[in-house]
């Protein structure tokens, strides 16, 4: 990289650095990815799904995506989120034991099963209200069903968290190993934004309600929650009428068991919030909203960007202006630093 000289403002780099020495580090906060705010593209639209049947065909999986997967994806939409953090891995049975043993909470279904219960494998066998138990327990929250989305996307919008192509080397899917992964497995396999296994190995609940015209009907595109309630399914014949009938939450994500149409990043699913139906693979990760400390730690990086740039330092100013714009993403006055900095490197 070429820099050019120019004369820059002086702000006593010494000094500022010395009182700003504290700042964060950008995409996480223990063991969450911070997903920065703005828009996305959330569902799919029909000719996407026949490219993707046509390819995932193409690649002689065990079990092929099938378009009519994809009944209740589309169409596909703008969102608009807050920037937010995710957990960078699926909530681990060594968490949830320690959930349980300060809480007093209830074991999970298959919690003595050996192929499950290692401390590192995903806890599965809960249902909605121990997700959101433990959630809340941890000072976090269960996603929303578009923070979900965004956050397995990754900044190129991806039909799966690696990119557009299925590839079952990379998720834990279609019953090839019988068992779930440890949580930490699969990293050639993580979103954009550093999050693994957002496709297979267990499916995750969201806060949303299910419902499968939500996309067509809805006008919500600023902070989605879902609908204010479930749709009420009646059985079909598909499924086990006791699992088919009544309102349901939605799940994401695809299992170790699913087949390839369940872990694309649009794929819904849904169970009821009051059973573990999928219980041998479904579990959660938590989220959380940015507070006003992401919001102080935006400005600290700003100050930081405005040190290096006294310095002459332009490679080391821009990623700190980046990393406060990945907080505070609409701020123009870290916009126009941006582009004074980016100036100077040619």
């Amino acid at each position: 990289m070429i820099i050019k000289k120019s004369i820059t403002t002086g702000i006593g780099a010494f000094a500022m650095t010395a009182l700003l020495s504290s700042s964060f580090a950008w995409a996480s906060a223990g063991d969450m990815a911070l997903v920065p705010g703005g828009s996305f593209l959330m569902g799919v639209d029909k000719k996407v799904h026949a490219d993707v049947e046509k390819m995932s065909k193409s690649k002689q999986l065990k079990y092929a995506v099938s378009r009519d997967a994809f009944h209740d994806e589309g169409p596909a939409h703008n969102v608009v989120l807050d920037p937010f953090y995710m957990d960078i891995y699926e909530t681990s049975n060594k968490q949830y034991a320690e959930f349980m043993k300060a809480t007093g909470h209830p074991a999970p279904a298959y919690w003595d099963d050996h192929l499950r219960n290692k401390p590192e494998q995903p806890v599965s066998g809960v249902n909605w209200n121990d997700a959101t138990a433990f959630c809340s327990w941890a000072n976090k929250r269960l996603p929303t069903e578009a923070e979900w989305e965004k956050a397995a996307r990754g900044p190129e919008g991806f039909m799966y968290p690696w990119g557009n192509e299925v590839d079952a080397s990379k998720a834990n899917f279609g019953r090839k190993n019988e068992h779930t992964a440890n949580v930490t497995e699969y990293p050639e396999g993580k979103s954009g934004y550093g999050i693994y296994n957002m496709a297979g190995n267990v499916f995750e609940w969201v806060q949303d309600w299910y419902d499968p015209n939500f996309y067509k009907n809805t006008r919500e595109t600023v902070n989605p929650t879902g609908p204010k309630d479930g749709a009420y399914l009646s059985a079909t014949g598909t499924y086990v009428d006791r699992i088919a009938i009544g309102k349901k939450r939605v799940i994401r994500g695809g299992s170790w068991y699913a087949p390839a149409e369940s872990i694309t990043n649009t794929h819904r699913f849904w169970n009821d919030p009051m059973n573990n139906s999928y219980g041998v693979g479904l579990g959660f990760r938590c989220a959380r909203s940015v507070d006003n400390d992401s919001m102080l730690q935006a400005r600290t990086l700003y100050m930081d960007a405005l040190i290096h740039m006294g310095a002459e330092k332009y490679p080391q100013a821009l990623k700190s202006i980046e990393k406060a714009l990945a907080h505070d993403a609409n701020n123009a006055e870290y916009q126009n630093l941006k582009g004074m900095i980016q100036k100077q490197i040619r």
